[in-house]
């Protein structure tokens, strides 16, 4: 994501919401084809508008893929018992992803993808999450996975369920959280 100042408000937030939303309509719509022409049509904005923010289209989509696949400023659960916190935000985060908007906005995301890449913004996002709350249970002297360990336990198969339209039971969730929390006995 690119750090820009902005103003709150204004002619710079209103294009940037129209992008956004465009970005929206054309992922929820399934649209073959996602390209900076296309998305400047639907959105009222000219191309050039959009090359000068972004390098190329899969920026744009990290981009709204953090405005979409995560809250900002959204805070973690702090129950005083890791295992709680992380099944409360793994509810969170599965309760959100699989909304039909959002897991169409995923797959097609996912499909969107030409290239790897060798950051994820919201994989980014998650990660100082699962930080926020492993340090605050290792402050209380709990045991904790590793931040990675509970990316690829608990966030990665989440995803992956919603990815591969996978059915995700109301307990998947809790599951996940003391598959991973037995790593670290």
């Amino acid at each position: 994501m690119l750090d820009r100042p902005s103003r709150p408000g204004g002619r710079s937030n209103r294009v940037l919401t129209a992008i956004y939303t465009a970005v929206g309509e054309l992922v929820g719509q399934g649209a073959d084809k996602i390209s900076f022409p296309v998305i400047a049509e639907r959105a009222g904005v000219n191309p050039t508008t959009l090359y000068r923010r972004w390098p190329d289209v899969n920026a744009l989509l990290e981009d709204v893929a953090i405005a979409a696949l995560t809250r900002d400023g959204e805070s973690v659960p702090d129950t005083g018992s890791l295992e709680q916190d992380l099944t409360d935000w793994a509810n969170i985060i599965a309760g959100d992803i699989t909304r039909p908007e959002r897991a169409r906005y995923l797959r097609a995301m996912v499909a969107a993808r030409v290239d790897l890449v060798t950051n994820c913004a919201v994989t980014d996002a998650r990660h100082e999450q699962a930080a926020q709350m492993t340090r605050r249970a290792s402050e209380r002297g709990e045991q904790t996975p590793t931040v990675q360990q509970i990316l690829d336990h608990i966030v990665a198969p989440l995803y992956y369920n919603v990815i591969f339209a996978l059915p995700l039971d109301d307990d998947h969730p809790r599951r996940l959280v003391r598959d991973v929390l037995a790593m670290t006995r």
